[in-house]
């Protein structure tokens, strides 16, 4: 009787001490999503609608069974066009659906989801507001558990919507596709969770799971140039997809195969590595203290390169300059590698020509294509000057920023240091993507150099914006997230729906010369540069005159 009462007791208090480290769950869940109320509903509409306008618009580009396997032919042998959006299927419309943007959805879904897992973990415990958190009832494990459900839900949301806006073209494919998007979301939110424990800094948390995320595309790329595209890969147990598409989770979101011959084991591949990693990240939350890391940050030197405030805001963003560099170079080379293609890939087909047109001007096909590529990355690096304006937000709002303005450093000078890598980094980024573009090309090098750094006064534009913001309503500095993405929607989304002038004018975007074949126009450079000079200085002029945000 007394052993049987021993474990008894033993088995309740294992239960009830279990129950302890979740106290607090469902009210944390509830003000994670109450603080996301914006964030989250953006992503989720901005993926969705990605998603949802496809299917209309590759109807429109290949209306005829016959149109649908040209395509299929020629992604056979354009081995750049796989590296980028992967190899095809199947001719239906909801199997090209998912071959086009299926790979950007996963990888969306995965940055939405590694955003909420930092924000509402690392992010927390950085501030301090963990701390006054942890002091009430709440349990060990209750924040990083409430942050996953955050995340869970976001994705659900997204494959909901994927699932009945896809159902019409075969309901097995669009809940694969939705599930499939929803499960790498997951995957990418675990993974965040274990960076978030390895690190000391939010910052660093993000930008770890990013380049993990960046690493599975890059796996995914590899293996899907080397391997032949369309129906060779649906022979075989391994379909003719390479180990490297394999070892990627992105790889596997594609080999789910959605609307052709779906592969539902591969969505218990998926959520066998998310639970994997979860167990990992409770693990590792279990064994450490509230906001100690396993891999603390290492000291720096006080004087010498950090001296000026300048070094020190190249301190905390060269890793990310680095990282947004190295992507710009490798993209360039991927679009320039698909350049020489271009022609074939769109043939006779008048509404993929007239996309392409409307996007890159009224040149020939090769150059219209070179026009509309780099006007992407343009887009692509709107976010980077957001991100790297932004950092003047995490700083104030972190208190870090106090310690250094209460010393011999004015506010303009502060700030001076992070705007100098902002606007010069964008620049450089650019560059370095017309650098690549040139090399993957073979040709045409500095037309295509000019080409792309044409686009930096409408990124510094939205640079612009993001400053202007923070100086004025700090608090709703985030909303610079919010104008970067309705602008990359509407450059990306806008000339396949064949959205009119006026609307697409509405980006800084839609008003810049169509180079390389275009004709250079300087008068909306000169006063795009000079909106971006007038939103910067009323920025600061308001981060000059209000109280610092804690």
């Amino acid at each position: 009787m007394t052993a049987t009462a021993d474990a008894t007791a033993t088995a309740f208090a294992s239960r009830t001490g279990g129950a302890r480290r979740l106290a607090g769950t469902g009210t944390l869940l509830r003000f994670a999503l109450r603080r996301d109320r914006a964030l989250i509903p953006v992503w989720v509409a901005v993926n969705a609608l990605m998603v949802l306008s496809m299917p209309g618009t590759i109807e429109g580009l290949y209306g005829t069974a016959a149109e649908r396997a040209d395509l299929m032919r020629q992604m056979e042998t354009n081995a750049s066009l796989r590296a980028l959006v992967g190899p095809v299927f199947d001719d239906s419309l909801g199997a090209l659906t998912a071959w086009r943007v299926g790979l950007y959805a996963g990888a969306l879904a995965a940055v939405m989801s590694l955003l909420i897992v930092v924000r509402h973990t690392r992010d927390e415990e950085e501030s301090g507001r963990q701390e006054v958190v942890a002091s009430g009832m709440v349990g060990r494990r209750a924040p990083l558990t409430a942050a996953l459900l955050a995340a869970a839900v976001a994705n659900a949301v997204l494959a909901l919507l994927v699932a009945v806006g896809l159902a019409g073209q075969g309901a097995a494919g669009a809940l694969a596709l939705g599930l499939g998007v929803a499960g790498v979301g997951m995957l990418f939110a675990t993974t965040a969770a274990i960076v978030a424990q390895l690190t000391e800094s939010a910052r660093l948390a993000r930008g770890l799971t990013a380049a993990v995320l960046g690493g599975a595309f890059v796996l995914r790329a590899a293996g899907d140039s080397a391997t032949d595209g369309g129906t060779s890969q649906a022979s075989g147990s391994g379909g003719g997809s390479s180990v490297l598409t394999w070892v990627s989770p992105l790889g596997w979101l594609e080999n789910l195969r959605a609307f052709a011959g779906e592969r539902w084991w591969v969505l218990l591949l998926v959520a066998g590595a998310a639970v994997a990693q979860g167990v990992v990240a409770y693990a590792l939350a279990g064994r450490r203290d509230l906001g100690m890391s396993f891999l603390p940050t290492r000291p720096g030197p006080a004087a010498g390169r950090l001296g000026t405030a300048g070094a020190l805001a190249w301190r905390l963003q060269r890793g990310s300059v680095l990282g947004w560099s190295i992507g710009f170079l490798l993209a360039g080379v991927v679009y320039g590698g698909m350049t020489e293609g271009a022609a074939d890939l769109v043939g006779d087909n008048e509404q993929a020509r007239e996309i392409i047109e409307r996007m890159g001007g009224q040149a020939g096909v090769t150059d219209a294509f070179v026009s509309a590529m780099v006007g992407m990355l343009g887009l692509v690096a709107a976010l980077y000057v957001v991100a790297s304006v932004l950092r003047l937000s995490g700083e104030e709002t972190s208190g870090r920023a106090e310690p250094v303005l209460a010393g011999a450093v004015g506010r303009l000078r502060w700030a001076a240091g992070h705007l100098v890598i902002a606007f010069g980094g964008a620049a450089l980024i650019m560059l370095l993507a017309g650098l690549g573009f040139a090399a993957g090309y073979g040709q045409d090098f500095g037309a295509i150099l000019g080409a792309c750094l044409v686009q930096l006064p409408a990124v510094w534009v939205i640079g612009g914006t993001a400053v202007l913001l923070h100086g004025l309503l700090p608090r709703a500095a985030v909303a610079a997230w919010a104008v970067a993405g309705a602008v990359l929607l509407l450059g990306w989304v806008g000339p396949a729906l064949d959205v009119p002038q006026s609307v697409l004018d509405v980006s800084p975007f839609g008003h810049l010369p169509k180079l390389p074949a275009g004709e250079m126009s300087w008068t909306p450079v000169l006063v795009l540069l000079l909106i971006a000079g007038a939103l910067v200085a009323a920025g600061l002029a308001g981060l000059r005159r209000r109280d610092l945000t804690t």
